[in-house]
């Protein structure tokens, strides 16, 4: 009877209800089998962990008086790991290892090395591999080398989880898929998805990819947005039969929907049987990420109608997709619905949505209804404030979080280091630099580069290039130096960055390549231009709006008129800029005719001509004299609800000016609605001096002066004026007062 009873009991594998199994254990305990029996003992640790009570596997494990061999030693650590008791495994290892004799088996090892994985203990998991390399345990046992491929890789070691993956007997679809999913979270997701390919190449039937390792294959999929990838393992899997796990579906509705397919990513979401949250989120982020936010809204409705009540990351999603909408009315209106139905507030994704509209008064109230101290509103509303160019705000809000003891975020640092840039505050900079270096912030690319855009913008471009030299680089901090370069004028070191970027194998992208054209354009360097140009045409980018526009602009301002022309006809798309190049480059070239022509071509095209069109063809008209097109000109700005700003007013007047329509001219400026600036009145002073009418030259400079008292100019004309009508005087007057002011006459110089 008794012999039954223990045999029913040893062969019980999960038990019914916690009552049952303390029924089990009490009878056991009246037989007195319990503290000498290691398979009874094991048993009973076995089953409290699987009820989750380790701390009842513990008292048995503890009460057992007989030899622990490594068989309890393993039920014991075993009820921790299956619990998630990660420290309490080690321990319970280490008291093995310090209290006994006992070796780790091939149970141990793989629990062990899993639980170091987990609390991310890498010393802790290099000394046991050195135990089990020492021992020699490797051979035979797949589940030891895989265990120690998923430890490396969680703890950011992917090319030693390689190096052991490599040197394995025995490689079973476990150790394959420790791999795959170590390199797509270690940010390798290409290396991943080449070992998918590889398995499936080269492994038998049992070394398959199962849907675990097809999970991290959809993953590095939609990391890469390879589509076409995703698309083909797609196929497999409807062949294979592996689509029918849940898990795998999710991976396949993410994978579409992070590489932005969206009507595959929907028939997706409409293949999952069971749609949980996590499919939800899929499918309502990705109709938000790419601007269906009408589809976006609909389909959390239908959430909601499916009985699933949101969470913070599906409200997120919701929002950031509202967001980049711009559709203000549908973001305060979800604001709104959200207070009405309780639902949990994600108070930094409205505070960057209200930032994103322009709305700062609503993203403060957001803010300020914050009762507790969250690190990512707090961030938010920074990085919001940078946005707006409310520099001052920016720098005042972060130095309070960090009196308040708030951990910024490398997104905060960026957005208050650019603001310092706006604002010219140099020594705030430095200081920003120094907490970003002692924070360990520094080694994020991101703020590096911000740092680097700072230096330059404030003159520090050696500074820059030392960041440079010593950073990680991307794409980013290439373009950064380059343009650094070339706002500085310093367009040989500019062109000199570029050709070491492309030989170290960074691919230049539309930015490095329009900062080398503007660089060509200010050298008048049509050589130089010609080799970009040919890089463009090698790269297959020629179709680019953008770099063809710049390319005409380059030509243009390389004295290429002809080429410029060529290049803009040829484009089969052109949008406002493009247009108004190739305007400014004929006015440029005194071409004013043609410039005409193309403005008028561009009104009849679908591009509405803007300020800088008609400052374009206005100045264009100035150049050639051509008083009545630039009068019709002019005049027709208001057809396109346009309002002619100082610069319009310069246009015309310069124009009038130098025609000899100088009462026409000054009647023009005393009629214009805005307060014309000293540069205006010197134009028309010019033109006074040319068409030698020194009477209304005087009553012209005296406004020029008024307007702009240190301009050297305009005293030295006023003054010759005096002399050409006999004043002598009054021009000695003139000169007595510029001396008076301080205002000194500009020394002339050559360049021949």
């Amino acid at each position: 009877m008794l012999t039954h009873h223990i045999n029913r009991f040893l062969s019980i594998r999960s038990p019914k209800t916690l009552q049952s199994l303390i029924e089990y254990h009490a009878y056991i305990i009246t037989t007195g089998h319990h503290s000498t029996n290691v398979f009874i003992s094991s048993k009973l640790i076995s089953l409290y962990a699987y009820l989750h009570k380790p701390a009842s596997s513990k008292q048995v494990f503890d009460s057992f008086n007989g030899y622990r061999d490594v068989f309890l030693w393993n039920s014991i650590i075993k009820a921790y790991f299956s619990n998630g008791m990660y420290p309490q495994c080690l321990d319970s290892y280490a008291s093995m290892r310090v209290l006994t004799t006992l070796m780790p088996n091939q149970f141990t090892v793989p629990m062990v090395v899993s639980a170091c994985a987990e609390v991310g203990d890498l010393v802790h998991g290099m000394i046991v591999h050195g135990l089990v390399f020492k021992v020699g345990m490797f051979e035979g046992s797949s589940a030891i080398g895989s265990s120690f491929v998923y430890m490396y890789s969680k703890c950011g070691h992917v090319d030693s989880a390689r190096q052991v993956f490599d040197e394995m007997y025995l490689r079973d679809v476990v150790a394959w898929t420790s791999l795959v999913i170590g390199y797509v979270q270690n940010g390798e997701s290409a290396k991943g998805l080449r070992c998918v390919c590889k398995m499936y190449r080269i492994c038998g039937e049992d070394a398959r990819p199962n849907f675990r390792t097809l999970e991290g294959a959809f993953q590095a999929c939609g990391n890469l947005e390879a589509v076409y990838a995703g698309r083909c393992l797609h196929g497999v899997v409807a062949k294979s039969g592996l689509g029918c796990y849940t898990v795998v579906q999710s991976s396949i509705l993410s994978m579409y929907s992070k590489c932005g397919t969206l009507e595959e990513a929907y028939m997706s979401f409409c293949e999952v049987p069971v749609k949980d949250i996590k499919s939800w989120t899929s499918i309502i982020g990705v109709y938000g990420k790419w601007g269906c936010i009408t589809r976006s809204l609909g389909g959390f409705m239908e959430m909601l109608v499916a009985g699933i009540d949101p969470d913070p990351m599906v409200v997120s999603c919701l929002i950031y997709g509202l967001s980049n909408s711009i559709c203000i009315s549908a973001g305060k209106t979800f604001h709104g619905f959200m207070i009405r139905r309780h639902y949990q507030m994600v108070h930094n994704a409205l505070v960057s949505m209200y930032c994103k509209f322009g709305l700062i008064s609503y993203a403060e109230n957001v803010f300020n209804g914050v009762c507790i101290l969250e690190e990512e509103v707090w961030n938010a509303m920074v990085c919001g404030y940078g946005k707006v160019k409310c520099g001052v705000k920016c720098i005042d809000l972060f130095t309070e979080m960090l009196h308040l003891g708030i951990n910024p975020d490398p997104y905060s640092l960026v957005s208050v280091i650019s603001s310092c840039s706006q604002m010219g505050e140099m020594h705030l900079g430095r200081s920003l630099h120094t907490y970003a270096v002692k924070s360990l912030v520094k080694e994020h690319t991101s703020v590096l580069n911000s740092l680097i855009d700072m230096y330059s913008n404030l003159g520090e471009v050696a500074i820059a290039r030392k960041l440079f030299c010593r950073t990680n680089k991307d794409i980013i901090t290439w373009n950064t130096m380059i343009s650094a370069y070339t706002h500085c004028g310093n367009y040989a070191e500019a062109f000199s960055l570029f050709n070491k970027m492309v030989l170290e194998g960074t691919k230049p992208t539309t930015t490095t390549i329009i900062s080398m054209l503007s660089a060509c354009a200010h050298m008048a360097s049509f050589e130089k231009g010609e080799q970009i140009h040919k890089y463009i045409d090698q790269e297959m980018l020629s179709s680019n709006l953008t770099l063809a526009t710049a390319l005409v602009d380059m030509y243009a301002k390389c004295g290429q008129l002809e080429k410029s022309k060529n290049i803009f006809n040829k484009m089969t798309k052109r949008d406002i800029i493009s247009w108004n190049v190739m305007i400014s480059g004929y006015g440029m070239h005194g071409d004013a005719q043609s410039a005409i022509d193309t403005f008028q071509q561009m009104e009849q095209s679908n591009a509405k001509p803007n300020e800088l069109t008609f400052l374009a063809v206005l100045s264009a008209c100035s150049h050639a004299g051509l008083v009545d097109e630039g009068k019709s000109l002019f005049g027709r700005m208001g057809d396109y609800s346009l309002k002619p700003t100082l610069k319009h007013y310069a246009c015309m007047v310069n124009l009038l000016g130098r025609s000899g329509y100088l009462l026409e001219a000054e009647n023009l400026v005393l009629s214009m609605p805005i307060v014309p600036d000293g540069g205006l009145w010197g134009a028309l002073l010019s033109a006074c001096k040319t068409h030698n009418n020194p009477e209304m030259g005087i009553r012209i400079a005296k406004r020029a002066i008024e307007c702009d008292p240190e301009n050297d100019g305009y005293y030295v004309i006023v003054s010759n004026l005096y002399d050409s009508i006999g004043m002598w005087e009054e021009a000695e007057w003139m000169r007595n007062l510029m001396k008076e002011r301080g205002v000194e006459k500009a020394v002339g110089w050559s360049a021949v």
